[in-house]
């Protein structure tokens, strides 16, 4: 049998487009897609022995009030997270952005997770299941030409298998100058993946041996040994767990057959664990505990927060620059693995 693909549209979505494409596996694997939100893939789910296991949170309020950002895996583009003062300087001209976070005082997330992509490509076979979707900074956001300094084109490739949901991008520069950006993701994280297990008995890993010193979320370029109260080098449980920081001097990259190298693990069940890993490209990771607890961010970013910013005063954000007509190409993958896999790979 092979994979699947379908579309359908949600009838109470009134304030953008309300088609939803639908990723499945012979076996069950499903992921489903909102182009008009972000291209947001707010639901993945993997059928395992110890029952189908729910891996991303969808807040219930996803679809009447269409918030991008608590939900599913936000894009964040062309800058993940917050903007100091909601403003930059590029080349000799200060751009002012939209204050849209929750103190009203910085930007956040740039502009790529509250825009509609352009589905461009999608297919199936064998082995997998594939969409792809595109954001033209410019053209799909007009009102960015006063925002960002420079044109960029992004296109997000997702990838459902039995047991893994790839993310593979690609940013282009199609403008005739050098194009300064970040590319983040947001993902929430269910727990527990079924019903069973508290949500606090689950666990985490997330190697560092540094974090950025934070002021009100933002990072004043200083980076300080990872704490204990910050510790993710092995799994820890969530009990009596908060954290909301961003880990750098990540372990070196030694990457395994697949090019990749595990840069995260949540355990959300008894038998199973979900295994974060990345290239080459990803130099920070954000750790993120929602009040709530029925979820657990980790997020792998290309920068710092406030990378734009940092950058100009000299410190080592992250920051990427494209030359006119070059392109950045990045890879994610979060596979479910047992956990006796998981330990007999220790």
């Amino acid at each position: 049998m092979a994979f699947t693909l379908t579309t359908t549209i949600r009838p109470d979505v009134t304030v953008r487009d309300g088609t939803l494409i639908t990723l499945r596996s012979p076996r069950g694997a499903t992921a489903v897609v909102y182009p008009a939100l972000g291209f947001n893939c707010f639901h993945w789910s993997v059928p395992s022995p110890e029952g189908t296991l729910q891996l991303l949170f969808q807040d219930p309020e996803l679809f009447p009030n269409g918030r991008p950002t608590r939900s599913g895996i936000p894009i964040l583009f062309p800058y993940p997270n917050r903007i100091e003062n909601a403003r930059f300087s590029w080349e000799g001209k200060e751009y002012h952005l939209p204050k849209n976070d929750n103190i009203q005082k910085n930007n956040i997330h740039g502009f790529a997770c509250r825009s509609a992509f352009r589905v461009i490509d999608q297919g199936c076979d064998k082995a997998s299941a594939w969409v792809t979707g595109e954001f033209h900074l410019f053209k799909d956001f007009p009102e960015c030409r006063e925002y960002w300094p420079v044109d960029a084109v992004l296109k997000l490739t997702y990838r459902l298998t039995e047991d893994s949901l790839a993310m593979g991008a690609e940013v282009r520069n199609p403008d005739n100058k050098p194009l300064p950006f970040g590319l983040g993701y947001h993902p929430y994280f269910q727990l527990p993946f079924l019903s069973g297990l508290d949500a606090e008995d689950c666990s985490l890993s997330c190697p560092a041996s540094s974090y950025w010193r934070l002021n009100e979320c933002l990072p004043d370029g200083r980076k300080i040994p990872v704490d204990p109260a910050r510790d993710l080098n092995r799994l820890r449980l969530l009990r009596g767990f908060q954290v909301d920081d961003i880990l750098t001097d990540l372990p070196k990259f030694t990457p395994g057959p697949d090019g990749l190298l595990e840069r995260g693990r949540v355990v959300g069940a008894k038998k199973h664990a979900l295994a974060l890993r990345c290239d080459a490209a990803w130099r920070d990771m954000v750790v993120f505990t929602p009040g709530a607890r029925t979820s657990v961010c980790i997020e792998p970013y290309t920068c710092v927060t406030n990378a734009i910013n940092l950058q100009a005063q000299g410190f080592d954000t992250g920051l990427l620059v494209l030359k006119p007509g070059e392109v950045h190409r990045s890879q994610f993958v979060m596979r479910v693995e047992p956990m006796d896999q998981f330990k007999e790979s220790k």
